[in-house]
């Protein structure tokens, strides 16, 4: 999907366009971006928003002079599907970094038991993600892109040094457990901007003691955009030769 300004006499990415991108698995939002500058033939162009190279879907990418809206798009809320594991945590809160099992409890095919032999059920999960809804204060990961006095706090953390980042407000405006099979818990979040799910998924662990990480994340809306309205990158290609055709033709 696009928006852009009706205008043919020259190139319409350089005009202004927003494009809707599903995000592929394993890449970063900055090789979304260098791919489509070098298709769409405008220098400026920058995405609404980050996605880890582990997560998918919807990436606002804009071009031209619509860049300007850039900050526009950041701020409106976003909603996220995926899954997260129990039982275990992460350096990384998510699949970059090894699981490292929680002490006292263990993982098995019917979920995961704590040495009572007790199991933790959806309905523990859920009055665990109660606590999340809301107004909240949050941690960022120190395996992030945020920086430290010039630094990524990520090579800060990757070298052993020691870092300290301050909570910050968001607002979970939905955090709910869709499925629950053999400790790895479905849920659907919708939130406010600057919310990582990693920290979320991390936190969620630390309230029920069995810890958890991120195993799967798919971000299906922004504000109004829809994923089912994005555009793969296969697809984005054909779409942008069309139109700079059309525009050449015109």
């Amino acid at each position: 999907m696009t928006n852009t300004q009706d205008i043919t006499t020259e190139n319409p990415f350089a005009a202004g366009t927003v494009l809707l991108i599903d995000k592929p698995l394993d890449w970063t939002s900055f090789d979304v971006v260098r791919k489509l500058r070098n298709q769409v033939r405008t220098k400026k162009v920058g995405h609404a928003g980050t996605l880890d190279p582990l997560a998918t879907g919807l990436l606002i990418v804009c071009t031209g002079k619509f860049t300007k809206k850039i900050n526009e798009y950041m701020a409106q809320e976003k909603e996220y599907t995926g899954t997260l594991q129990l039982g275990a945590s992460t350096p990384t809160y998510d699949l970059e970094s090894e699981p490292v099992p929680t002490a006292g409890f263990s993982i098995k095919e019917g979920g995961v038991y704590r040495e009572d032999g007790n199991k933790i059920d959806w309905k523990e999960v859920d009055a665990a993600m109660e606590a999340f809804r809301g107004p909240i204060m949050q941690v960022p990961p120190i395996h992030s892109a945020i920086k430290i006095n010039g630094k990524r706090v990520y090579e800060l953390a990757r070298k052993g040094k020691e870092v300290k980042l301050e909570p910050r407000p968001l607002t979970i405006l939905e955090f709910s457990c869709t499925k629950l099979e053999a400790g790895l818990v479905h849920f659907k979040v919708v939130c406010t901007t600057g919310t990582y799910i990693r920290s979320l998924a991390n936190d969620l662990g630390q309230t029920l003691g069995c810890g958890a990480y991120l195993t799967s994340l798919r971000r299906t809306r922004i504000g109004n955009f829809n994923v089912e309205d994005a555009l793969n990158m296969e697809q984005a290609a054909v779409f942008i030769r069309d139109q700079l055709e059309r525009s050449v033709d015109t």
